[in-house]
């Protein structure tokens, strides 16, 4: 098992692991986790000839302070630290609003934009970490994103970066990011957004079900 690294600059300590060869695909985890429970998806990934770098929630002092752009330049940063230039970026649920704000400000780090599950702003996750192993749980870390989270306006969530192709994975039975807020992505943007259900998969499927979640990854990314 690959350690979990940290990257500290600015008064940051970001949690990171990086393993793997290949196009990079840059993970980050919902509300109220830490991003152990992405550790085997990231491993078949691996096992793809994929490079997967999963970025953690920052501990800092000034939580209280902290937007979705601060931890959307923290995952440029890692990036930066460890040498990938552009990657497709995405995350679950929360992870995946902040994915969609690093294609918005580091846009030449972004080749696309990976989406397990699509967040809005009215989503409540707080007893959804239930779904996931008690080791995965981080409350330092939703502090942050919670904070985050009640600092972003309406763009950060509703926004797609302009020219930057999306492809989203959700559960079809997700009753925190339902299936109708792919569908309203892809409506908006028909030409680049492309959407995947994982059948009978819920709020956690990027852990429950990893099989499917990656197949849809490498199939639509071609790397064989």
């Amino acid at each position: 098992m690959t350690d979990t690294q940290i990257f500290e600059a600015d008064g940051r300590a970001i949690p990171y692991i990086d393993e793997g060869a290949g196009p990079a695909v840059v993970l980050l985890p919902a509300e109220g986790l830490d991003v152990s429970y992405l550790g085997t998806l990231a491993t078949v990934l691996v096992e793809e000839d994929f490079r997967v770098l999963r970025v953690g929630t920052r501990r800092s002092a000034g939580e209280a302070e902290v937007t979705l752009h601060d931890l959307a330049s923290d995952v440029v940063d890692v990036m930066d630290a460890v040498g990938i230039t552009d990657a497709w970026v995405g995350g679950h649920a929360f992870g995946g609003a902040v994915a969609r704000v690093v294609s918005l400000d580091h846009h030449d780090h972004v080749n696309g934009v990976l989406l397990l599950g699509v967040a809005t702003a009215g989503d409540d996750a707080a007893e959804a970490v239930a779904d996931f192993p008690e080791e995965a749980r981080d409350p330092q870390a939703a502090r942050v994103q919670g904070a985050a989270r009640a600092a972003a306006s309406d763009a950060d969530w509703r926004s797609l970066a302009d020219g930057v192709p999306v492809l989203i994975i959700q559960g079809t039975d997700d009753v925190i990011g339902t299936v109708s807020g792919g569908e309203s992505l892809q409506n908006a943007k028909p030409d680049r957004v492309s959407v995947v259900a994982v059948d009978g998969g819920g709020y956690a499927f990027p852990y429950t079900h990893v099989g499917a979640t990656s197949w849809a990854i490498e199939d639509y990314l071609d790397w064989d």
